[in-house]
């Protein structure tokens, strides 16, 4: 999502408040009866306290219902009309919680945990999900300096976004795709409301549950992005729903999250897989290499691989293969491989192969242009409105997964961090990518570009990718002043941008760069 962004009980005022709905709406594991809540910050101990669940309505006050099970801790949204758009902050976050939120922490849950001491962290979630409305299906983890605090953690929010729908997006722009347990995951990463790391993994083709996800896997990607400092205690999780409109019929069938010390969460297998054997490179593009190996053998089985290049993870994954994408052409790279277990256990690194990838175009022969038109008459508001369309008018199909445009701008004063967002677009707003980056030493009205990419297709011979309609804004949402912007234009109609450049595998190969 796009807009400020605030936690749902801040400071210990909003704590005492917490605990004190607690006691009022607080039910005993034992009880078969169904708890109803429609207040605002009402709370119910699910589990016989071990986790709690939250109505936490902290950017409205239109009613919202729940009906939750405190013996099972399932529960449900009965009640929910929400109408709030969606590039902003959501009206709330009814979600069920294990370990210390805001100072209000759950029975026997094992929490905090130092990060760099982790050996397993796995979940169970399950929801009920409905067609209509704007939502995501989100678990929130949390991170700080200290073993506890009653404040805002000053250490990194995770996110897992299980699904989505109705346009809404994580804060910041996506700046990765990873495979973590056996999916494939979008990163996105940016500043939260008050300035503390925003790290998002959002499920791609989305899910109604998660069995046994490998929580720690995830962690342990954002670690090694630099995302997640690993001397930082792992203190809450929490998953609910993030509403922006609708929400009746949203419910939680199952939550359960373990963090331990021990891998596999306590049990008895210590013994790491052998390290993977005869990695050897497949086959190479100008921005992917393919890798394939001896598989590992372990006691207990092998569960998956985690592939590094030049020392960091490029990704993981089930088989004795994987291909490595995204790179840039005629660049080198080293490639070790991990074996891991169900248990947490990680063999040693593999002997290192280095990679090259191939130069040139690889096959996007195309002749590009992009086309323009201001789609925001106002140059002095606090977000920039282009809209954006790639015409192929030579006489080959274009990969578009290796295509990227750039809109030039002046970034003036106020917070150096960007939100973005795709209002509409022919091809779906899913298949556009977007992100704000800076452009180093460029000249005045061009100091940073909005960069829009494509996860795939091919654009046909004379075709265009039709309307892509984008905005981006300061994380302050502070005012821009487009007057002297380098791409901007006044016509509103769409007409060919000689300042908006086209890139191909990260050359420029139409317009002209300030």
């Amino acid at each position: 999502m796009t807009g400020p962004r605030f936690p749902a009980l801040a400071g210990t005022a909003a704590a005492l408040v917490l605990a004190a709905a607690s006691m009022l709406t607080g039910a005993s594991a034992a009880s078969a009866v169904p708890v109803t809540d429609c207040t605002q910050w009402g709370t119910t101990e699910l589990q016989g306290g071990e986790y709690l669940y939250q109505q936490n309505e902290w950017n409205s006050e239109t009613e919202q219902c729940v009906s939750v099970d405190p013996a099972t801790g399932a529960w449900s949204v009965t009640k929910s009309s929400f109408s709030l758009p969606t590039n902003g902050a959501p009206a709330t976050y009814p979600s069920s919680y294990k370990g210390c939120h805001w100072g209000a922490c759950t029975t026997d849950s094992g929490l905090p945990l130092r990060v760099d001491e982790l050996g397993s962290v796995r979940t169970d979630w399950s929801t009920t999900q409905v067609d209509s409305g704007a939502y995501n299906v989100s678990m929130d983890i949390w991170f700080n300096s200290a073993p506890v605090t009653d404040d805002q953690p000053d250490g990194t929010e995770v996110m897992i976004w299980m699904n989505h729908r109705g346009g809404v997006q994580p804060i910041g722009s996506r700046t990765a795709t990873v495979q973590l347990d056996g999916r494939t995951w979008d990163v996105w990463t940016g500043p939260g409301a008050s300035g503390w790391k925003v790290i998002s993994y959002v499920l791609q083709g989305g899910a109604t549950e998660l069995a046994d996800f490998d929580v720690k896997g995830l962690i342990d990607d954002g670690v090694g992005r630099g995302s997640i400092d690993p001397a930082h205690y792992l203190i809450d999780a929490e998953a609910g729903f993030e509403i922006w409109q609708g929400g009746q019929g949203l419910g939680m069938k199952e939550f359960s999250f373990e963090a331990s010390t021990e891998p596999g969460g306590g049990g008895e297998d210590t013994q790491a897989p052998t390290a993977p054997a005869g990695v050897a490179v497949t086959g190479t593009t100008d921005s992917s290499v393919s890798l394939s190996w001896t598989p590992a053998t372990d006691d207990t089985g092998v569960s998956g691989y985690d592939v590094y290049r030049d020392g960091v993870k490029a990704g993981s994954t089930t088989s004795a293969s994987f291909t490595d994408t995204g790179l840039a052409a005629s660049s080198s790279h080293n490639y070790t491989v991990r074996a891991r277990d169900a248990a947490g256990n990680t063999s040693a690194a593999s002997p290192a192969v280095t990679a090259t990838t191939t130069a040139g175009n690889g096959g996007t022969t195309g002749a590009l242009k992009a086309q323009y038109k201001n789609n925001d008459a106002s140059p002095g508001d606090n977000q920039i409105r282009p809209g954006l369309q790639l015409v192929n008018s030579g006489t080959t199909a274009v990969d578009l997964s290796k295509v990227t445009l750039r809109y030039w701008f002046s970034g003036e004063s106020g917070s150096a961090s960007y939100g973005t967002s795709c209002d509409y677009a022919v091809l779906g707003c899913g298949a556009v990518t977007h992100r704000v980056a800076s452009a180093g030493s460029a000249g005045p009205g061009a100091d940073h570009y909005l960069e829009v990419g494509f996860t795939g297709g091919s654009l046909a011979p004379g075709a265009s990718t039709g309307e892509m309609q984008l905005r981006f804004n300061k994380a302050d949402w502070s005012a821009f002043n487009e007057t002297d912007d380098y791409s901007r234009a006044a016509n509103t109609a769409f007409a060919d941008a000689s300042k908006v450049g086209v890139y191909v595998n990260g050359a420029l190969s139409a317009g002209t760069a300030p």
